[in-house]
């Protein structure tokens, strides 16, 4: 997983040497990120230079200024450097042109050497001393004379940053399935296995194109109930358990833990019953290990 996390680094950071935080929004990612200011005046709006991970970059204050005894998370605050300037606007909106300009010409060596990589984003840091090409593929690209093909015509430092799908997803943003904006590109900051066991914990119908979100893996919201579906599946019998009811043998074929219903059925007929009211009526033989092995 590629690091989009501004605000972290390897270095512990004493955050107490900061007056108070602001969110600061970046206009090539959908969420938030706080810096730690001092001796400077900041409100809603102000567009500001910051320090990150990537280099110096300018952002927007979209969470208004914070005392600092509030911040309570471990993570180290990077600063703001100053309010953003008439010059620091006129260059950002220069690097956002040369941004398409440079992901045109990476697209075109890269079709030119062969290469098996799908570009997907180009920027600048503000005083333009790095560009980042941001791209997905499916095996490791072998990109060092791509590489001495851009310094030679973009004559700055060059990283090429191979992303995975999530993060592809992450970076573009979109809808989920519940018509609410994604996950990962609102709150989430990192990715979690999400296997196929979760699904069918949960008691869903495995089917793959459904329980996939836009970067076509499994989509990161079958984490959020599964811990639940586990306690309340533990009390109910495993599915093939035998159930006696009214003198006949019956075999549990689903459970529907939502509404605590149960269906029972044998040869000749078919039951859905309340789970409580079948422990009354009836005696439940749980599933033995061999029982499906006789």
């Amino acid at each position: 997983m590629v690091d989009l996390d501004r605000q972290t680094n390897s270095e512990t950071i004493d955050n107490t040497i900061y007056e108070g935080f602001v969110g600061v929004k970046f206009y090539s990612a959908p969420r938030a990120y706080f810096f730690g200011y001092k001796d400077i005046k900041l409100e809603m709006g102000d567009r500001v230079v910051v320090e990150t991970s990537k280099g110096i970059e300018l952002g927007e204050i979209v969470i208004a200024p914070i005392s600092i005894e509030k911040y309570k998370s471990s993570m180290g605050l990077k600063p703001i450097i100053r309010k953003a300037t008439d010059v620091d606007n006129r260059m950002y909106e220069i690097n956002e042109k040369d941004a398409g300009f440079a992901l045109d010409i990476c697209k075109v060596e890269a079709q030119r050497l062969n290469l098996n990589m799908n570009l997907i984003s180009c920027e600048y840091t503000l005083d333009k001393s790095k560009v980042l090409f941001s791209y997905v593929a499916d095996d490791r690209v072998d990109f060092r004379e791509l590489l001495k093909v851009l310094a030679s015509k973009l004559h700055t430092r060059i990283e090429l940053r191979q992303i995975g799908p999530r993060d592809k997803a992450k970076m573009i943003g979109g809808l989920g399935i519940c018509g609410l904006p994604l996950c990962c590109s609102t709150f989430l900051n990192e990715f979690d296995g999400i296997s196929i066991n979760r699904a069918k914990n949960q008691m869903l119908a495995i089917n793959i194109p459904k329980l996939s979100g836009q970067c076509g893996k499994l989509i990161c919201c079958l984490k959020y109930e599964d811990d639940t579906y586990t306690v309340e599946r533990s009390k109910y019998p495993e599915l093939g358990s035998k159930v006696f009811l009214d003198n006949n043998e019956y075999t549990i074929t689903s459970v529907n833990i939502i509404s605590g219903v149960i269906k029972i059925e044998n040869a000749e007929d078919v039951k859905f019953m309340p789970y409580d009211d079948l422990k009354k009526q009836g005696k439940v033989r749980k599933n033995k290990p061999n029982d499906d092995k006789r």
